[in-house]
């Protein structure tokens, strides 16, 4: 299998657990756990999953994770803990669906970054593609309602920031596996979130009972655990390899089937409405992700750096290192014998010979790039 096929199977993979996450956290909401607790829970879940797994990749030195602190921090607190604590926070000011909309242009911010980086605009069928996705996440999501509140809009592209760094630091890990990344980025982002919650900016609310699962009844722990291993261990690890393996902007845009699957679990596990409109953004945003995954690669001038040829004169051949004025098929030069410094007499031609002229020699010169928070 190549490593294209391989990523675009993991990044869907990254979207459909991230997707269905909703459906397995949305029972501890009802039976009245603080969404910043069930982040929080989520995330200790899969530190604790992949602690032993990292170590292994690691071969139980932790002197890489060390010598990549600056980016497990970065990850720890921007991609994990950051996105959590901004995406709560606009959602208590502005509408759900506005968030969500605001959160997933990541990958379209991200070709706009490398636009102004760079300086050089994206391909035509990148441009496509990111307002074919656009538009898709505006009829799933929906424009949504209710008053825009200038600091919700702000915590809302904070969150969107968060995202950006997930797909970027996840393509600069270097040689740190991903999974060692992922898991110190977890214990990381967990600390965080728990310092957060204990100045109380980020409520913490737990029920300990049996919560409605799936159309039964299950101990608080069991969606707990599901929604830890599946939507956060398995989903950060699938879409980190995915990034590896395909690049920061196609694998950003594969994030956004995270969405459509969301749609599709709510719709088969909770009985939520599918509309036509939702239906056709899925299929343009899917659309958008073809678009972007068919932008050539640009191939960077290719510099000769093979010998010069060689012009033949009689039987030694002689390296060309200079441009040489070619004015006739042949070129004059006087017989041996004769003095070159002499200047011919008037009506006197000098004796000559010829040298041939390998044709085309002067010719042959060289010229001189809802994670959890939407779950």
């Amino acid at each position: 299998m190549s490593k294209g096929v391989l990523g675009i199977i993991l990044g869907l993979a990254a979207g459909l657990a991230f997707g269905v996450g909703g459906v397995f956290v949305k029972p501890l909401l009802e039976a009245g756990w603080s969404p910043g607790a069930a982040v929080l829970a989520r995330i200790t879940v899969a530190a604790l999953i992949l602690a032993v797994p990292a170590l292994i990749a690691l071969k139980w030195d932790l002197r890489p994770l060390w010598k990549a602190r600056w980016i497990v921090l970065l990850y720890g607190l921007v991609a994990v803990a950051a996105v959590q604590f901004f995406f709560y926070a606009s959602l208590s000011r502005i509408p759900v669906s506005m968030t969500l909309l605001i959160e997933y242009l990541a990958p379209i911010a991200l070709v706009g970054l490398v636009w102004v980086r760079t300086r050089r605009s994206p391909q035509g069928i990148v441009i496509l593609g990111s307002l074919l996705a656009l538009g898709g996440l505006v009829l799933v999501i929906g424009p949504g309602g209710g008053t825009l509140d200038p600091l919700g809009l702000l915590f809302a592209g904070i969150a969107m920031i968060g995202v950006c760094v997930y797909y970027t630091v996840g393509e600069k890990a270097g040689d740190l596996p991903p999974i060692a990344l992922i898991a110190a980025g977890f214990v990381v982002g967990a600390i965080a979130l728990g310092l957060v919650g204990a100045t109380g900016l980020l409520p913490m609310e737990a029920n300990f009972g049996e919560v409605a699962f799936l159309g039964g009844a299950a101990p608080w722990w069991v969606p707990l655990v599901v929604v830890g291993a599946l939507s956060t261990a398995f989903a950060y690890f699938a879409g980190v390899t995915a990034i590896g393996l395909l690049g920061t902007r196609v694998a950003a845009f594969l994030g956004l089937s995270e969405v459509v699957f969301a749609a599709v679990a709510g719709w088969l596990l909770l009985g939520e409405a599918l509309g036509a409109l939702q239906l056709l953004g899925g299929a343009l945003i899917l659309a958008g992700i073809v678009c972007v995954r068919l932008e050539r690669s640009r191939v960077p001038e290719q510099v000769d750096d093979s010998p010069a040829p060689a012009v033949e004169l009689g039987a030694q051949p002689v390296p060309i290192t200079a441009a040489i004025p070619i004015v006739t098929a042949t070129s004059v030069v006087p017989s041996p014998g004769v003095d070159a410094s002499a200047a011919p007499t008037e009506g006197r031609t000098p004796p000559t010979a010829e040298i041939p002229i390998v044709p085309n020699a002067a010719a042959a010169l060289p010229t001189a790039a809802v994670r959890i928070a939407g779950a």
